[in-house]
């Protein structure tokens, strides 16, 4: 080149044209005012050939790990922390390189062989050398490969810390002569936020919010109460008793003042009810319906529709604002009937019996149309979830211990989960897609489970006796279990619904808060009515009815 030949000390260099000097002053401006014309993009390209050496991958080289190693074939001794780390760092490389499906060790590669081993790297096209800056597409990863999220086998995502559950109760409540029967459903959580439990043959209601126990009936010394359910209002609750009846109550708790001092609106409820109304100030009967010859262990509400389930492996269809006690017979189980739950949109109907029997029923035939023999032992524990249509859960007693779950729209069986002990009851929750079993011998645990995977969140222990009895409170956070060793605990196993969006409700709920915001700002040009009902149907598709305390 020109600028290498030798020069003697004695000559001159002359001075350059007039033009060069132009063109050099104008290339000498460009550069000092080059921050006028900058690019937009971002990416620094290197200079010709000159590989840039933050974004090259120097890793990829085949360099041994130390001079001695490579020579002796044996690796030095290190700490069990550094060789683990270094393993998988070297499994790293290899799956970047090879493949998931490569085995063993690469053989390090020779001048001769490379050539032929370039055809290995198949599943990555990545270079060793980089001529413009990348930016880490994967904010998570630790790898050294910049843009690696293609690698497979590596998990980019950041590892979300599981949920803490609280492992003792909260609250502890006595219930004497709470029953140690299988078969029993005592226990239910109304939607006003007010706990009904059948003692002996007493009825008593727990206020959640003042925390204040109301007797609402006994029976007397011939009857015993075998089970409570809330209808879905939370104002009417049904009890099944040992002599086979279906006792109507009302409960007027929230209007008792309203109520008692307007004969006119005391009259207007006695005509809504079509029933005599014992005492229009307090919780009272309303009627009493018969069919079953045996006691009564199941309940299930469906709006103004009453299932019952009986020792006499009947299931009576009641319609509370007809006159006949009940409306249609169904039949089908052989042995007792334990469990009842109506799905959430009221269309079908999922029975349990002590023939290790799970029938599903509609509303328009007295026919079970789906029919599950899987269970090996009495199904009572029952569930129906709120976020997946037609999935049903169900858990077996002692002989079975499993928890299965069914399709019933495509009628088929899921998947099996063995707990290794009796499942008595099952109840999904509203705000998560999880779920809460019950169980008996020998731990008497509860047990928490996230779904699908079917992993353990928590298992809560405390009870001296098999837990036979749950329910869940109306926003969906609190769970109270029953037993045989006559104490009601209280549980916070779940989170609240605004802690835990899902990404089907996200879309929702953005919608609705811009549907809201955008009627309150008509508010202040006189459009009240149409911004109040807006906001209670917006409440009302989000999560229902919760009790506000």
């Amino acid at each position: 080149m020109d600028d290498q030949l030798p020069r003697s000390s004695s000559s001159t260099v002359s001075p350059p044209p007039a033009s060069s000097l132009t063109f050099n002053k104008c290339h000498v401006d460009r550069m000092i005012n080059s921050s006028h014309y900058c690019s937009p993009s971002r990416t620094i390209y290197s200079d010709r050939f000159i590989p840039s050496r933050s974004a090259s991958k120097f890793a990829l080289f085949d360099i041994p790990a130390s001079p001695t190693s490579a020579a002796s074939g044996v690796s030095p001794p290190a700490a069990d922390g550094r060789e683990d780390s270094s393993s998988a760092y070297t499994m790293l490389l290899k799956t970047a390189l090879f493949g998931p499906d490569a085995a063993g060790v690469p053989v390090p590669v020779t001048p001769e062989k490379r050539s032929s081993s370039a055809s290995v790297m198949t599943i990555s096209s990545r270079n060793i050398f980089r001529y413009k800056t990348e930016t880490r597409q994967s904010f998570h990863s630790l790898s050294p490969f910049m843009c690696d999220d293609a690698v497979p086998g590596v998990n980019h995502s950041p590892v979300k810390a599981p949920r803490k559950v609280p492992r003792s109760p909260y609250k502890v409540l006595d219930a004497p002569a709470l029953q140690d029967d299988f078969y029993l459903n005592l226990v239910d959580w109304s939607s006003h936020n007010v706990l009904a439990v059948g003692l002996g043959n007493c009825v008593y209601l727990w206020n959640a919010c003042s925390s204040k126990v109301t007797k609402l009936c006994d029976l007397g010394i011939d009857d015993c109460v075998c089970s409570v359910g809330w209808a879905q209002r939370g104002t009417h609750l049904a009890v099944g008793t040992s002599n086979g009846k279906v006792q109507m109550l009302l409960f007027m708790q929230l209007h008792e003042s309203a109520v008692q001092d307007n004969p006119l609106q005391k009259a207007r409820l006695r005509e809504s009810l079509h029933c005599k109304i014992w005492d229009a100030a307090r919780c009272k009967k309303i009627r009493s319906m018969e069919g079953h010859r045996l006691r009564v262990g199941a309940l299930a509400w469906s709006s103004s529709l009453l299932s019952s389930g009986g020792r006499d492996k009947n299931i009576y269809q009641r319609d509370i604002r007809a006159q006949e006690d009940f409306v249609s017979k169904l039949s089908g189980h052989k042995s007792e009937v334990c469990g009842l739950k109506w799905s959430y949109d009221n269309r079908e109907l999922a029975s349990g019996g002590n023939d290790n029997r799970l029938f599903v029923w509609n509303q328009h035939s007295t026919q079970p149309v789906l029919k599950y023999c899987e269970h090996t032992a009495a199904v009572k524990a029952i569930a129906w979830s709120p976020h997946i249509h037609g999935l049903l859960a169900s858990g077996g007693g002692t002989a079975d211990r499993c928890i299965r779950f069914w399709n019933t729209t495509t009628n088929s069986h899921l998947s099996c989960m063995d707990t290794g002990s009796q499942v008595c009851n099952l109840v999904w929750s509203k705000n998560v897609n999880e779920l809460v079993s019950t169980h008996g011998y020998s731990q008497n645990q509860i047990i928490v489970w996230r779904y699908p995977t079917m992993s353990k969140l928590a298992t809560l222990t405390g009870h001296t006796y098999r837990v036979l009895y749950l329910a869940i409170s109306p926003d969906g956070q609190t769970i109270v279990t029953g037993a045989g060793d006559e104490t009601l605990r209280f549980w916070n196993v779940f989170p609240s619904p605004k802690s835990q969006n899902t990404e089907s409700e996200i879309g929702a709920s953005s919608l609705g808060r811009t549907i809201i915001s955008k009627l309150r700002r008509e508010q202040h040009s006189g459009k009240t009515s149409r911004v109040k009902k807006t906001e209670q149907i917006y409440t009302y598709q989000k999560g229902g009815m919760a009790a506000e305390c």
